[in-house]
């Protein structure tokens, strides 16, 4: 659905939910059921985000962009 925008490949961890910042690099936060993890940068390239576009972080490790439809 979407294109690969980076190219840098993230491991996933279990127990963390994965989100690009605002600042534009890859985060990695703690679910519920997680209590002893912390929020941390996961990653070193920064991605530049464009308005109408969503970004997330594939099952692949890459990081993809998609188009909004009505933004």
């Amino acid at each position: 659905m979407g294109s690969k925008v980076g190219s840098e490949r993230i491991k996933r961890e279990d127990g963390y939910l994965y989100y690009i910042g605002k600042d534009g690099y890859v985060w990695a936060a703690p679910m519920k059921h997680n209590k002893k993890g912390k929020k941390k940068k996961v990653g070193s390239e920064r991605v530049s985000k464009e308005s109408g576009c969503m970004y997330y972080l594939g099952k692949d490790g890459y990081v993809y962009k998609a188009r909004l439809k009505n933004a």
